[in-house]
């Protein structure tokens, strides 16, 4: 089955950066469109970000436009999300999502990382 791992979470000050990666195993991940799910505690899921099979098409949240950037890199099955000027309400955990055709709809779910932005 597909896989999906997250990585680069943590802890950071607000206004300060982080670079969330995603690894997909097991799939055709070119052919895949990707996506980026948060959820904060007490709220429901919300897509923040996704991205086509090619990198010309995008969508971003409102909340989080000019702030954050998907980014894929194909040969390396791994697709990005670099998040600047962060605000205490990015802080959730963030899941790498797999899709088939555009606009993303979810097939497959990465475990989540955590981000947190806090002074």
């Amino acid at each position: 089955h597909v896989q999906l791992v997250e990585s680069g979470g943590g802890l950071v000050q607000p206004g300060g950066s982080l670079r969330l990666s995603c690894v997909a195993s097991r799939t055709l991940f070119s052919l895949s469109t990707m996506g980026w799910y948060r959820q904060a505690p007490g709220k429901e899921r919300e897509l923040v970000a996704a991205i086509d099979t090619r990198p010309s098409s995008t969508y971003y949240a409102d909340s989080v436009k000019g702030r954050f950037t998907i980014s894929r890199v194909n040969a390396k099955n791994t697709v990005y999300l670099q998040m600047n000027s962060l605000k205490p309400e990015d802080t959730a955990v963030y899941y790498c999502t797999r899709g088939g055709s555009w606009p993303h709809q979810p097939h497959n779910w990465g475990e989540g990382t955590q981000v947190t932005v806090s002074s």
